[in-house]
């Protein structure tokens, strides 16, 4: 089913058709992991990359199945590290890049409880035109979303996964910094934006966000800077260094998340979480969040830096989530990509399959 950013098109969108977007905490069918192969995206060795997916890889898929993607020379190399590793699958799509968080799929799934997920494709410009090429990686989202045999719908505006958080009963966390600009979406208004976001994420508030991290190159996705641990609480990046270039928007982020609403009425419950200040490598200071974790079936998969804040951060996680198993994992390879640990997965809900429409 293809569908229009006009939600005034003569054409049901998901929320019409009684969907609705799930907290990352709900059952996974699996996750998806890209492959790492642009080695211009990182800075220092490659060699380390690809062994630091590999360890991400396994130690997720103690848990739920995980399926990672990639074509020809690429999808050998992650059989050489990965392949026949218990719960994995290798799936052939040809990509660009590794952070699929931003270029797969975002999948909805029946507010009714019954049936099984659909998946929204947004388009792809690699962050408002910075890398290309981006061909592949445009084209990521429909074919995981095609793979299965769920709804699709495609808004035809750019939106980038790491750009949007949701509590699971209708609230989304957005940047404004990466969604209304120029660079995604020209021409289209805020307003617009806001109602193509709860059409087609079918949720019912939307709160803006500001704030960014030096170093990320996405301008701010929120999966680094704010999350929901459960409805109405979310954790948020606190700088206490006053040297760091990053004390001063994440003061005034974590200050205008406690201003702000949910779509049950209540007034978000900030808990600040300390990240590493001025954490680089050869120089260039790198966007390490301890919000970039990830949550799946029985854990959360935290990002760790080998720095002062990672106990608090764990410490602070568990708490949060008192009935999941909390695993540190060291991303300082990653990092120097200026992405993260939920950076380069995309959960795919848990669900029956239900027929395919068009697409």
């Amino acid at each position: 089913m293809t569908a229009t950013p006009d939600p005034d098109a003569d054409v049901k969108t998901p929320a019409e058709l009684g969907y609705r977007l799930p907290a990352e905490w709900e059952p996974h069918a699996a996750t998806w992991i890209a492959w790492p192969h642009r080695r211009a995206t990182f800075l220092g060795p490659f060699a380390d990359i690809p062994r630091a997916y590999a360890r991400i890889v396994r130690a997720l898929a103690r848990h739920e199945p995980v399926r990672v993607i990639g074509t020809g020379a690429v999808l050998d190399g992650a059989s050489s590290m990965v392949g026949g590793a218990p719960g994995v699958t290798l799936v052939d799509i040809p990509t660009n890049d590794s952070w699929i968080r931003d270029t797969g799929p975002v999948f909805l799934v029946p507010a009714s409880g019954g049936g099984g997920p659909a998946a929204v494709t947004w388009e792809w410009n690699a962050w408002g035109g910075k890398y290309p090429p981006w061909d592949a990686d445009a084209q990521v989202a429909r074919a995981i979303a095609r793979r299965g045999s769920s709804p699709i719908f495609e808004p035809g505006l750019v939106l980038e996964g790491g750009a949007i958080e949701t509590d699971g009963e209708g609230t989304l966390l957005v940047n404004a910094r990466c969604v209304d600009t120029e660079t995604r979406n020209p021409g289209v208004s805020r307003d617009r934006l806001e109602a193509a976001l709860k059409h087609f994420l079918c949720v019912d508030t939307v709160l803006w966000t500001g704030g960014d991290l030096a170093g990320d190159d996405t301008d701010g996705h929120i999966d680094q800077l704010a999350r929901f641990v459960r409805p109405g609480v979310v954790v948020a990046a606190r700088q206490p260094d006053r040297r760091d270039p990053n004390h001063e928007p994440l003061a005034a982020n974590l200050a205008l998340l406690k201003s702000l609403v949910d779509a049950k009425g209540r007034r978000l419950e900030v808990i600040p979480v300390d990240i590493p200040p001025r954490f680089g490598y050869g120089g260039v200071q790198l966007p390490a969040s301890h919000m970039n974790f990830y949550v799946g079936n029985g854990f959360v998969a935290v990002p760790v830096f080998h720095e002062a804040t990672d106990r608090g951060a764990l410490d602070t996680l568990a708490a949060c989530f008192p009935d999941r198993e909390v695993e540190a994992v060291p991303v300082e390879a990653i990092v120097r990509g200026r992405g993260g640990l939920h950076c380069i997965t995309r959960d795919e809900p848990a669900g029956g399959a239900l027929p395919t429409v068009g697409g």
